[in-house]
């Protein structure tokens, strides 16, 4: 019997996510929704990117709800269902999973530190998601979220032009340069992700700065997160595929998913 590998890391929902439909994104960072109540509420969309394919009308979401009276926005977008399939929504999250995955010592080669700090300066008026110390040495780790899958099962990041993860990318390089280790983590937060890709259909530049960064000794690493309505499971590691591909498919899928994209701008909200 092939013997099964334990998951990572369990980050539960404070309360379970409330059930309702998508009406529409706008302003980049607000979204209509309307609950399995019937009631129409405006949550909080954590995401600044266009979260391809995710944004379809009537789509199934779930929403966190805050008893903070002081927040603007009660509701929080967490999580969408697509085609059957789960996918966390909530950009805020990653650097969560990740943090428990490194105190839980979980990941092969990150459970030696002795010390860690968050958020810590480096570079070029950069802050690094995590810094670790290893004995003598220093390692510098980034977090980037994944929630676009395509249907060859290949994670996608990022799914726009990123001129901030390529800066990343090239400020670590100059870590590894001074003698200190450096480690991109990849958060695909849907359970039907095999492995993730640079995109060179979103942002060829970073793909190019990722790649080069490989050869520079970044190290590439990727975990698959499978969200449920009670919380968010770090499941196992998976590969991270740094080679050239073809990219004539991904043009065909990501027209396919333009209606189910991005945001429209408002002048102002509706009232809940």
């Amino acid at each position: 019997m092939k013997k099964t590998s334990s998951p990572l890391f369990w980050l539960p929902y404070p309360r379970p996510l409330i059930t309702g439909r998508l009406i529409r994104r706008y302003n980049r960072f607000l979204a209509d929704v309307e609950l399995d109540s019937g009631e129409r509420v405006v949550a909080h969309c954590v995401n600044t990117g266009r979260m391809e394919g995710l944004v379809a009308a009537r789509g199934r979401v779930w929403l966190s709800e805050s008893d903070n009276p002081a927040r603007t926005l009660r509701y929080t977008w967490e999580i969408v269902e697509i085609g059957g399939v789960l996918v966390g929504a909530n950009t805020g999250i990653p650097n969560r999973l990740v943090r428990g995955v490194l105190e839980a010592r979980a990941l092969p080669g990150l459970k030696r530190w002795t010390e860690m700090r968050a958020e810590k300066k480096y570079g070029e008026n950069s802050r690094v998601d995590f810094w670790l110390k290893e004995g003598r040495r220093e390692h510098f780790i980034e977090v980037k979220n994944c929630h676009l899958v395509y249907p060859d099962g290949f994670g996608y990041f990022p799914d726009s032009v990123s001129e901030r993860a390529t800066k990343h990318l090239e400020e670590l390089v100059e870590i590894v340069r001074q003698g200190h280790r450096a480690t991109v983590i990849f958060t695909a937060q849907r359970a039907d992700t095999k492995a993730m890709r640079p995109s060179d259909i979103h942002d060829p530049v970073f793909a190019a700065a990722a790649r080069h960064a490989a050869q520079e000794g970044v190290r590439f690493r990727a975990v698959r997160v499978v969200p449920a309505a009670t919380g968010l499971l770090v499941e196992k590691e998976i590969p991270v595929d740094l080679e050239h591909y073809a990219t004539e498919p991904m043009k065909a899928w990501r027209e396919a998913s333009a209606t189910a994209s991005g945001w429209v701008q408002v002048k102002r909200a509706p009232a809940a």
